[in-house]
């Protein structure tokens, strides 16, 4: 007889068919019923490990956060933080575009089965504490805007809510792309998403000509991530421009 599996083992295979079923078919999919068939247990075994539906879509929001911040870490630093925040945008912008549902359910876009993920405000110490997993993909565009803040490309500013101010740009971008309004491929990067970030850029106290060699050293940067990760054959490689 094989040995019953653990039941940590049994709800991350939950999430993991949940992530799986929303990128196949969308939200309408993540029900307890087909979750169940999925990876082989009772629909209880739904509401032994999570309480309801409502905690297993705040774990697959979790889940995401976790996949974008893998994204945005492989970016790294460089001497340019500004080019850095350029570099996180087109991450960023990649990651969403590879598993569009997952990310509709974890920045609260989409409501499987009417169950919102549970959202934290992470411009403040309280939504800080709260939320381990969108804290950490944050803080990768943090860092970025904090060190440009540090070495005189940005004025002085709160670097948690001037982060939020390009994180909302980004994310605005990103959204209406995937909803088709930029046209397909990447003109809308070339066109939109690199203006808009230079704009912001010196609305936060850079120069055009700075910001504007930042988004060039951010495009040839991102031309060799994605040439490295083809060649290595990693798995949601981004495009080259």
């Amino acid at each position: 007889m094989s040995p019953k599996p653990r039941a940590t083992d049994v709800r991350a295979r939950l999430v993991e068919a949940a992530i799986r079923l929303l990128d196949e078919n969308g939200p309408e999919a993540l029900q307890a019923r087909k979750l169940a068939a999925e990876v082989g247990v009772s629909t209880m075994a739904v509401y032994t490990h999570f309480g309801g539906m409502a905690a297993l879509v705040d774990e697959v929001a979790r889940a995401g956060f976790v996949t974008l911040s893998a994204w945005l870490a492989e970016v790294g630093e460089t001497g340019d933080p500004v080019a850095d925040i350029f570099s996180l945008a087109r991450a960023y912008r990649q990651a969403v575009a590879e598993q569009p549902q997952l990310f509709a359910v974890t920045f609260g876009q989409s409501a499987p089965g009417g169950k919102r993920a549970t959202l934290s405000d992470l411009t403040t110490e309280e939504g800080r504490e709260a939320a381990q997993e969108g804290l950490e993909a944050f803080a990768h565009i943090v860092r970025a805007t904090e060190r440009a803040i540090r070495t005189g490309r940005f004025r002085p500013a709160d670097e948690y809510q001037a982060a939020a101010q390009l994180w909302s740009a980004l994310h605005g971008f990103v959204t209406l792309e995937a909803s088709g309004h930029f046209g397909p491929g990447e003109q809308g990067i070339d066109h939109i998403l690199i203006p808009l970030g230079i704009t912001l850029a010196v609305g936060l106290g850079d120069t055009v000509e700075q910001a504007g060699r930042s988004a060039e050293a951010a495009r040839a940067a991102w031309r060799a991530w994605t040439a490295r990760r083809a060649k290595t054959g990693n798995a949601g490689q981004g495009e080259n421009d």
